[in-house]
C-alpha cells in the first residue's frame, strides 16, 4: 500500500479522526501549512506528523 504525501482536508480530517472544519480552523492559525495545486488544497503528510508531535515509546513495566 503507498502512503500518500499530501491529502485533502477532508482526507486529513478522516485520518485524524476530526471534523473537515477542524482542519481549516488549524488552517487558518497557522498551524498546517498547505500547497495549492491549481484548484486543490493539499496538506502535506509531514504536516499532519509534525502536529501529533513525537510519540512516546511505551513503557514496558517500568515502577513494578
Amino acid at each position: 500500500m503507498n502512503t500518500p504525501i499530501a491529502l485533502s482536508p477532508l482526507e486529513a480530517a478522516e485520518s485524524l479522526g476530526v471534523s473537515r472544519s477542524t482542519i481549516y480552523r488549524l488552517i487558518d492559525s497557522g498551524r498546517l501549512r498547505i500547497v495549492k495545486i491549481g484548484r486543490r488544497t493539499l496538506i502535506p503528510a509531514s504536516q499532519l506528523l509534525e502536529l501529533l508531535g513525537p510519540v512516546p515509546e511505551p513503557h514496558h513495566g517500568a515502577g513494578k
